[in-house]
């Protein structure tokens, strides 16, 4: 109904702005994205690019929405982007990997374990996803105190850290709440809405209902 023009470009401005990279992108002196697909080359310096809100880009990443959002519409069959990312830091500087999940924390075990593959730091697929589809800004708390700017997309909004959820049933703007109505024929309430919805679909998932419904 909407398109997928404004989620394309918000994946694209995550990209460009490097939000993936997480703690290692504070503190760099200078960083640097390039993605490749199809020939096509892409450069970015994601400190042009606000965290906190979407509303400006530029031609690079219009044009590099303008691929993502054929992909989702169906367009073209898949989009495949080699992203490379470079951060400029001082020698002896911090990085920061991402931190195995350790469920048996016995005896002389280590409590922490860094994520690595062949011997070099690396980051989980999820903590990466999770940056580039940290687009919701159309939660109601976004822009008071008590937001936190924008989140990723989650069926309730979780903000694991927080430990708050920014989208409950109570308030009628979880992911199921506006799903179950749309799917039993009624209209979106926004645009906003719609967005959120098919954000959550593209992020993927089991949204089964159950047999009492």
């Amino acid at each position: 109904q909407y398109g997928f023009g404004e989620l394309a470009k918000r994946y694209a401005l995550n990209l460009a702005n490097a939000r993936f990279l997480w703690r290692n992108r504070v503190g760099a002196e200078d960083l640097e994205v390039q993605i490749t697909a199809d020939g096509k080359q892409w450069l970015f310096h994601p400190y042009d690019y606000s965290l906190q809100d979407f509303d400006h880009s530029d031609e690079m990443v219009d044009t590099l929405a303008e691929q993502i959002e054929s992909a989702l519409s169906g367009k073209i069959p898949y989009l495949l982007l080699e992203v490379t990312a470079f951060a400029k830091i001082g020698r002896g500087q911090d990085v920061y990997p991402s931190e195995e999940l350790i469920l048996d924390k016995g005896k002389g075990k280590k409590s922490k374990v860094l994520y690595e593959v062949d011997g070099t730091a690396a980051m989980h697929s999820q903590k990466l996803s999770n940056a580039i589809r940290t687009i919701d800004t159309w939660y109601e708390e976004y822009g008071t105190d008590t937001g936190v700017g924008p989140i990723a997309v989650e069926p309730y909004g979780a903000v694991t850290n927080l430990g708050k959820a920014f989208r409950t049933p109570k308030a009628k703007s979880d992911f199921y709440t506006l799903f179950d109505k749309y799917s039993l024929g009624d209209d979106f309430e926004s645009p906003e809405a719609a967005h959120y919805v098919m954000a959550v679909l593209i992020r993927g998932g089991v949204f089964g209902a159950s047999a009492k419904e």
